[in-house]
């Protein structure tokens, strides 16, 4: 019988190794799995590689784990904010290196590497700054339809957390809204996911039409409780 849910946080991100690349969903606070990225903390996995949308905001979630000394890069394509002190400083004092990617670029290289795509052109970044390699060296070009394009190559992941709103026992995921942002790529360029739920429902409760993503691409489900707010009831976290 297949059973994706997880006994516990612990279960569900036991063996995450040092050096690990992990993609994690979330536009900002939207979708953000903090409860997974508490759980990692907590793992104690280092030097990590970590892909999101952003670097943190505030002292939680993201920001936590940076600020718990556990990540040697971060791939993102909107680093600084307001509330972004926590990598502000690392980056600042050297203790963190950073991999700048326009946001659909950084879209597209984790899609691609879920289907399979060895590389891709693309005229974002081209001509800019942007088109140079991790190493500073320059990326690829070549002209397209009279334009500059750059080669940029996917992102593979040894883990993805993400989060979502509904699970079934098989994996199968539905997400809240704006909480799905990058959850359903992510879910397909790493060799393990490892997803939040607030509901598990039974087989058959989701409709095959509305699944995002399909239980294959997800290895566990941990369910988590909704934020109590001050006035004593539930918010649906975004």
């Amino acid at each position: 019988m297949i059973d994706k849910i997880a006994p516990s946080m612990e279960a569900a991100l036991d063996g995450v190794r040092d050096g690990s690349t992990v993609l994690i969903g979330g536009f900002g606070t939207a979708g953000i799995p903090s409860e997974l990225i508490d759980g990692l903390i907590a793992q104690g996995a280092r030097d990590l590689t970590i892909v999101n949308n952003n670097a943190g905001n505030g002292e939680t979630g993201l920001a936590a784990l940076l600020a718990a000394g556990r990540v040697r890069k971060i791939i993102c394509s909107f680093p600084r904010q307001a509330d972004s002190q926590v990598f502000d400083g690392l980056y600042r004092s050297g203790k963190i290196e950073l991999e700048l990617v326009p946001q659909g670029n950084l879209a597209e290289r984790i899609r691609a590497a879920g289907a399979g795509i060895g590389a891709f052109y693309t005229p974002t970044g081209a001509g800019t700054p942007l088109a140079l390699n991790a190493d500073g060296t320059p990326k690829e070009t070549r002209m397209i339809n009279g334009r500059e394009h750059m080669l940029e190559w996917p992102i593979h992941a040894d883990l993805a957390l993400i989060k979502a709103e509904r699970g079934d026992r098989w994996g199968n995921l539905t997400y809240r809204m704006a909480a799905r942002n990058f959850g359903p790529v992510m879910a397909t360029a790493a060799k393990r996911t490892v997803a939040s739920v607030h509901e598990v429902v039974p087989l058959g409760a989701l409709d095959p039409e509305s699944i995002v993503t399909p239980g294959i691409y997800v290895h566990s489900i941990v369910r988590v409780a909704r934020v109590a707010t001050q006035a004593g009831g539930f918010k649906k976290a975004a």
